[in-house]
């Protein structure tokens, strides 16, 4: 049974669902829909009066299937461009000023959003928490450094969505003074260039940055640019305004974008933040050493990170590469923040249902939302009993939720690392 609650906001009226003790209000826009003249441009707040019905899903950011989807599943969900949006699920809609988390998708910058492994609500009644899920532009139209556009629209999304939280969270019950940020992957490593620049959050948990990877630069980020205009066939930044999404979209696969991403060798992602001088410094590795300090963290990987990825599996090679571009990252981030004073915690994700995949990039992500029911034909879970996959899903919770409110998760501080495993 679900019934209809409202939350009376500045700007007028948001319409919900409570279900089960949880009040869900799914795709508030927190920003203008990024069309035209503001396609490729920084995000303008959102604009809305009245009354607004938020009871349905989100759309997604404009996007290709993910990389991934081997390892974790398919998802299909509504596509479109007007997807500065967020979903916030709360126990109450009064005045108890509850702990705040703000969850930012993975994949690569390119791929996920708003979607049922991330449903918020089990976390929500578990913790007694504030669960905030962000979508934000993905690949070209929130990464790609376009002649005369914005670089890194889409981390400009992300801080216009937490501004929005701080600005309004009162309202779903929230407090905005404990606040954490929660990400995996590309949405940690956004967190991450967050807390290199003016940040409005000191905790935040960071679930598998790809760190080492490093950071691309500006003149790598213009040559990326270049060909994907070349491969759209369009000469400036009105005529790339003016192009279909499916052009855009295509133009990942494009021989001449395959090239280039080749041709500079660093193993990233097409789309990654690119340190322009202005909204990310050139010297991202001293910006970051400074950022360590900014706040208390958890932080977490898993055991064979890139038994996920194309190519990639359970074998010497691989657990190379994950240590390079995933764990030495987190531990020396774990370390470095207790360091500097800050409360600094390190877990490893061990759980490992099937040879094939292993401990892989995502695994932990049904355990931290608790979330087992949507991630039911992941091939990466297969075999996990029910048990044990409740277990694991109850003690990873248990942590984080202690970490969101401001507590130990249970073990002892990095450099110290826990291990979490099924049993």
């Amino acid at each position: 049974m679900s019934e209809t609650v409202e939350v009376g906001l500045p700007q007028g009226m948001l319409r919900g669902l409570r279900v089960a003790g949880i009040s869900r209000f799914d795709g508030i826009p927190y920003g203008q829909a990024p069309v035209g003249p503001l396609r490729f441009a920084a995000p303008e707040p959102a604009r809305w009066s009245g009354a607004l019905d938020v009871t349905g899903p989100a759309p997604i950011a404009p996007q290709l299937p993910s990389r991934l989807r081997d390892a974790m599943g398919d998802f299909i969900a509504t596509q479109d461009e007007d997807c500065l949006r967020l979903t916030i699920w709360t126990p109450g809609t009064d005045a108890a000023r509850r702990p705040v988390v703000i969850w930012l998708h993975g994949g690569a910058w390119q791929s996920g959003g708003i979607l049922p492994w991330y449903d918020g609500a089990r976390l929500a009644a578990q913790g007694g928490v504030v669960v905030v899920a962000v979508s934000y532009r993905l690949a070209a139209l929130g990464w790609l450094t376009l002649p005369g556009g914005i670089p890194n629209a889409g981390l400009l999304d992300q801080e216009l969505a937490v501004d929005w939280v701080i600005e309004h969270i009162e309202a779903f019950g929230g407090d905005p003074a404990a606040l954490t940020l929660m990400g995996q992957s590309a949405g940690a490593s956004s967190i991450c260039a967050m807390l290199a620049r003016q940040p409005r959050f000191s905790r935040a948990i960071l679930q598998s940055a790809a760190l080492g990877r490093g950071w691309r630069s500006a003149a790598q980020g213009e040559r990326l640019a270049q060909a994907y205009m070349n491969a759209c066939g369009v000469r400036s930044l009105d005529e790339a305004r003016e192009l279909p999404v499916s052009t855009l979209l295509a133009a990942q696969q494009h021989p001449v974008v395959l090239q280039a991403l080749q041709d500079e060798g660093s193993g990233r992602s097409l789309f990654a933040p690119v340190r322009d001088g202005a909204i990310l410094p050139e010297d991202m590795d001293a910006a970051l050493a400074r950022a360590v300090a900014r706040a208390d963290v958890l932080v977490s990987y898993t055991r064979d990170e890139m038994a996920a990825f194309p190519g990639q599996g359970v074998n010497a090679a691989s657990a190379a590469l994950g240590d390079e571009f995933f764990d030495q990252p987190a531990r020396v981030w774990a370390a470095n923040a207790a360091r500097h004073g800050r409360q600094s915690w390190l877990a490893r994700f061990d759980v490992a249902p099937t040879a094939r995949f292993g401990a892989c990039h995502c695994i932990e992500l049904p355990f931290v939302f608790g979330n087992l029911d949507a991630f039911a034909h992941a091939p990466m879970l297969q075999g996990l009993s029910t048990s044990a996959a409740a277990s694991l899903s109850q003690q990873t919770q248990r942590a984080w939720i202690a970490f969101i409110r401001g507590q130990s998760p249970g073990w002892s501080p990095a450099p110290h690392q826990h291990v979490l495993t099924a049993h």
